[in-house]
């Protein structure tokens, strides 16, 4: 393994724009490379680790807080931390923020609600259109879209290489890949 300093790539964006997508990408070309990698996906985690968690607002908020927190001990291990995750609100990803610290990287995956519903093979925002998820982002719940993240990857117009690209050549520019 290549000796990297670990950082934590907290992917947010609509329910389709394509985070488990390039975080999976992301997670092959790392591991290719040699380094230490591990995708938290939000879904994964729903269904073990945040099992015990519904869709409140301080349900959400803690289902983040946990993710949050396993990424850093990841990054504190050496390990390059892909968290594919909706986070909706801003006080979310500076939450998220402040618990990882130096090493955090915030990447907005970036698609039109259009293209997010086409894309939609579990049916979820047909289904929130007529009612029977409440609260769904970008439908019945707000996305408070990022003000200032670190990378924006624009999955409509970006190959998933592309997109890889981008976010290795942002790690390699803070000095995570090691040399």
């Amino acid at each position: 393994m290549s000796a990297s300093r670990g950082a934590v790539i907290w992917m947010t964006g609509l329910s389709g724009a394509g985070k488990s997508t390039v975080a999976n990408a992301l997670h092959r070309r790392l591991t290719e490379a040699g380094h230490a990698a591990v995708v938290l996906d939000g879904d994964v985690l729903r269904r073990g680790l945040n099992a015990d968690l519904g869709f409140t607002c301080e349900d959400r908020t803690e289902n983040l807080r946990r993710i949050a927190h396993v990424a850093a001990l990841f990054m504190q291990q050496g390990f390059i931390a892909i968290a594919a995750v909706i986070s909706p609100e801003h006080r979310h990803r500076r939450a998220a923020r402040e618990i990882v610290g130096e090493g955090f990287v915030e990447v907005f995956v970036d698609a039109p609600l259009e293209i997010c519903d086409a894309r939609d093979a579990k049916g979820l925002y047909v289904r929130a259109r007529r009612g029977e998820i409440p609260d769904f982002t970008g439908i019945s719940g707000p996305y408070e879209t990022p003000l200032a993240p670190d990378v924006v990857v624009q999955t409509a117009r970006t190959s998933v290489d592309e997109a890889v690209d981008s976010l290795l050549a942002h790690l390699a520019a803070m000095g995570r890949l090691g040399e």
